[in-house]
């Protein structure tokens, strides 16, 4: 519950519920966050089991992101933190 609290591996995370994603993409995706903090988010996250990084070879290397198992299983508590902040952001 920590690691997931922690500022932006939320955002992070429910980026990632769509599909895979390269580093650049997930900068799109949670704006605000420098390249930094994203790194060391996405390790972190990488370590708890949560995200897989693959190393996709070529001329020029490409990194992409995607939720492990473990990672999707979060997808309904993301989803019904999602729907509680529409609520309230109405209110």
């Amino acid at each position: 519950m920590e690691l997931i609290g922690r500022r932006w591996a939320g955002a992070i995370l429910y980026a990632l519920t769509n599909g895979p994603l390269h580093f650049a993409e997930l900068k799109e995706a949670v704006p605000g966050m420098s390249d930094r903090l994203l790194s060391h988010r996405l390790k972190e996250l990488e370590e708890a089991g949560l995200v897989r990084r693959e190393v996709q070879p070529g001329n020029r290397v490409r990194v992409s992101y995607e939720l492990t198992r473990k990672g999707h299983s979060l997808e309904p508590v993301m989803g019904e933190l999602r729907e509680w902040a529409r609520s309230w952001h109405r209110a």
